[in-house]
């Protein structure tokens, strides 16, 4: 049984500030040694279900957070900025599940901690299908264009409830529920490391009652850029279209291309706003 990891750091239990989870300096630190534990936590719950092979895809900020030599079940890392696939680099049909690790709200939330989607600077809404989106909605179209299921997500409430339009079934994994965009009331990282534990293995024992994502096809993505610039700069993109002043609609049948279309707008973006 093969095992994707993607993993963020805004959704650990305690992050709830930039500084914790940007080095460097003494709070990242500690918060990457929390990120870590929780990732850890995840696949020790895989390998009690049977699990025999782990990807981690180091998805938060320069994407170089872990320490490869401590993750549990000999892990492969996947780490280095300027991925293809960014958070979904790396997967393919090969994998059983996915499990999206202390991942966070989206841009279109008020209320979770530290919410964004992709590109902060640029991005102030993403919508699947007409549905808010998060990072683990858009991702979980590269799921379903190789037909693997999302088993699981931790992060705050927010996160799961954004999540579960196009992951219902996901074991939801909450370790802290935001209070504002910068606090949160979190458990103890002891209690979720048990949570993210037990709900790992819990979701690949039923595994065969999971389905790839419900994404309808075709599908679209309309981004709500904070100004008119970025969204001109995207419509230089094959498949994209203007819809207003601030807003571009992607459409495409392909789960993987409409993913592919989104990031490239998304580093256009990035490229200009930092």
């Amino acid at each position: 049984m093969k095992v994707f990891l993607s993993t963020d750091m805004e959704g650990t239990a305690g992050v709830v500030d930039w500084g914790q989870c940007r080095g460097p300096g003494q709070e990242y630190e500690y918060y990457r040694g929390q990120l870590q534990a929780e990732v850890n936590a995840a696949i020790d719950g895989a390998l009690a279900a049977g699990a025999t092979e782990f990807l981690v895809n180091d998805s938060h900020s320069t994407m170089q957070n872990l320490r490869p030599d401590e993750l549990h079940g000999r892990a492969s890392y996947l780490s280095g900025r300027h991925k293809p696939l960014y958070m979904m680099e790396g997967f393919d049909e090969s994998f059983d599940a996915a499990f999206f690790v202390s991942y966070h709200g989206s841009a279109g939330s008020t209320s979770s901690v530290l919410h964004h989607t992709y590109n902060p600077r640029a991005i102030a809404e993403v919508r699947l299908n007409g549905v808010i989106a998060g990072e683990a909605g858009v991702n979980a179209l590269v799921a379903l264009a190789y037909g693997v299921p999302v088993v699981l997500i931790s992060g705050d409430r927010v996160t799961i409830d954004e999540a579960k339009p196009f992951c219902p079934d996901i074991e939801a994994i909450v370790v802290k529920e935001s209070i504002s965009h910068n606090a949160a009331l979190s458990l103890h990282p002891d209690t979720a490391r048990g949570l993210i534990r037990d709900g790992a293995q819990r979701a690949l024992e039923r595994l065969p009652d999971f389905r790839p994502p419900a994404i309808t096809r075709p599908a679209e993505l309309t981004v709500r850029y904070h100004n008119r610039a970025f969204a001109e700069l995207a419509c230089a993109l094959r498949g994209v279209e203007q819809e207003n002043e601030q807003v571009v609609a992607i459409r495409n049948d392909d789960p993987l291309q409409l993913f592919r279309t989104f990031i490239a707008a998304v580093l256009l973006s990035r490229g200009v706003s930092e």
